[in-house]
């Protein structure tokens, strides 16, 4: 069912008022890898009555105040995208389309919309609590480095003025929200569950104090430093309160919630989701954000890879919890029930598709080794479970009505290596692939890929080498394409140029997957684009900053303008 966006659709439900009142940035999709989605259902689901409003107009009342007041709290995200990175490109242009909007057009959200969202709501229920999530809030929770202003912004929950902040993936601390006003009525109530972020005059006992907001904005070491804290002590089984001071007031982050079990992701995605756009904004123009991912399955949460660029990590958490087979077999049972499923089922996954099936005793109960564990190899603890991944997939291929299954959503080249398995895992891909399987080896230079925390490319040629292999082997036309960022802190003209040889000689081919590194907030990279230091060793790294030498050097790989000169 679709959660109601106006007051005829909740007299249509019998519900006189709403409980909770979920604003997003984008327009509503009524589909589990949306954020606002999966939060409204589970809410739902759980006896709430709640009701979306989607990409309100910020300049009057007519769309904030069209639900009423709720009887419990707002919650308010920026969409399923930080509103800058969706508004922007990373030449810091204004980006001429939205595939979040109605027929893709662009400006239907503000610039840092969390924060003009909850003003908005301010301005018109000064008295109705405001809880903010979403990637935006939780990747900004702290004082953080704003590339689009090029300073240190406040967290967010102060500059939104906001009651609470929810990071990381919010189910369990949301609802524990809710089931606290409805019973108190007291948002004070709500400051010392998991996974909230809270601002106080008083700086907390026994936390963990951050560098300050004043200390950041003196000395660029000293933000490294911050993020390097937040990363290594935040995590569930660590039970460690962080403090920063901003200003004359304290913003304190309680410890992480614990993750989903399997049990409870295995009920949300089997909720009843529509899998289509809301009438009101398809009748407004078609949103493509949900093309590529209408019959996609999430199959797995959690990212254990750690790329100094990725935000899901911090979001996510590097806990896997991964669906039964069970659950996901019902899903697709039902998807084939779609009056729009044509018999393709175009990923199973999640952030990383094969860590399905991986589990590590030591990471699941006391949290992570003082070592990454995929870099710099991979730890034999963290080798995903290929069989059972694959067996999935066979199993889902047997439904009737299914065609066609794919991985899009991405593998770990280097964790398939490292398995026993392996050989045979590649052998079976091909049969899972849509003519490309992208992979994202993100750069060629020895000292680029250790800052990024990212495998070897020579691990990259190897899979590359092996798949095609397998699949000429069995008569299929299928190819390997990488992925690569330019820009990326420790890249210089010479390293670009390594890259560009690199692509030319091993690759052949003109690539199309290049982007830019945007710093976004939350990333050991945008703390070594900030600081000029990787913050886990404290290394120095040269930067490159200029905007004209960053779209050289995609220009130089793409080959688009190449004869423009650098200086």
């Amino acid at each position: 069912m679709f959660l109601p966006t106006t007051k005829e659709e909740m007299e249509k439900l019998g519900w006189k008022e709403l409980d909770v009142i979920l604003i997003t940035g984008d327009a509503y999709v009524d589909h589990p890898s949306f954020g606002i989605a999966l939060i409204g259902h589970y809410l739902v689901s759980k006896g709430y009555r709640v009701g979306i409003i989607s990409q309100p107009d910020w300049n009057s009342e007519k769309d904030i105040t069209r639900l009423g007041r709720p009887r419990l709290f707002f919650g308010i995200t920026a969409g399923n995208v930080d509103s800058m990175v969706a508004n922007y490109t990373a030449s810091m242009k204004k980006r001429k389309n939205d595939d979040y909007s109605p027929n893709g057009v662009s400006g239907k959200r503000p610039d840092r919309a969390t924060i003009v969202y909850s003003n908005l709501v301010r301005r018109f229920f000064p008295d109705v609590p405001i809880v903010l999530g979403g990637i935006e809030a939780s990747l900004r929770r702290f004082a953080h480095y704003d590339w689009w202003q090029d300073k240190i912004r406040k967290s967010v929950l102060l500059d939104a003025k906001a009651d609470l902040l929810v990071y990381g993936m919010g189910e369990k601390t949301v609802l524990n929200i809710a089931k606290i006003l409805e019973k108190t009525g007291d948002i004070e109530k709500c400051k010392d569950i998991r996974g909230v972020v809270v601002w106080t005059s008083k700086k907390p006992e026994g936390a963990v104090e951050l560098p300050s907001y004043e200390e950041i904005c003196s000395d660029r070491y000293k933000y490294a430093e911050s993020v390097k804290m937040q990363i290594l002590l935040t995590d569930p089984f660590k039970p460690v309160k962080l403090c920063q001071k901003q200003d004359t007031r304290y913003v304190v982050q309680n410890p992480p919630e614990f993750p989903l079990d399997q049990r409870e992701l295995d009920e949300l995605y089997l909720l009843p989701f529509e899998r289509k756009v809301h009438p009101y904004y398809e009748s407004m123009g078609h949103v493509k954000a949900i093309d590529t991912v209408q019959f996609s399955i999430t199959a797995v949460r959690g990212c254990y890879g750690g790329c100094s660029f990725c935000a899901l990590t911090h979001h996510q958490s590097i806990h896997i919890t991964y669906r039964s087979a069970e659950s996901i077999l019902e899903e697709v049972r039902m998807l084939t029930k779609h009056p729009d499923f044509k018999g393709t089922i175009s990923d199973v996954g999640g952030p990383t598709a094969n860590l399905y099936g991986s589990k590590c005793v030591k990471r699941e109960t006391q949290g992570p080794c003082d070592r990454p564990c995929a870099f710099p190899k991979t730890c034999s603890n963290a080798i995903p479970n290929h069989r059972i991944f694959i067996d999935l997939l066979e199993k889902i291929r047997s439904i009737p009505k299914v065609k066609h299954v794919f991985i899009s959503s991405g593998i770990r080249h280097d964790l398939v290596l490292a398995d026993p398995f392996g050989k045979e895992f590649i052998r079976k891909l091909v049969q899972f692939t849509p003519g490309q399987l992208k992979l994202a080896p993100e750069h060629a230079h020895p000292k680029v890929l250790k800052l990024m925390r990212k495998p070897p490319v020579e691990l990259f040629l190897r899979f590359k080498d092996e798949f095609e292999k397998a699949a000429k082997l069995q008569n299929k036309e299928r190819y390997v394409v990488g992925y690569f960022i330019v820009a990326h802190p420790g890249e210089s003209v010479k390293e670009n140029e390594y890259l560009k040889k690199f692509i030319q000689e091993k690759l052949n081919y003109k690539p199309q997957q290049v982007q830019i590194f945007t710093p976004t907030p939350g990333t050991i990279s945008t703390a070594m684009y900030y600081s000029g230091v990787d913050p886990m060793t404290g290394e120095e790294v040269f930067v490159e900053k200029s905007l004209k030498k960053r779209n050289w050097m995609k220009q130089n790989i793409t080959g688009s303008n190449s004869s423009n000169s650098i200086e």
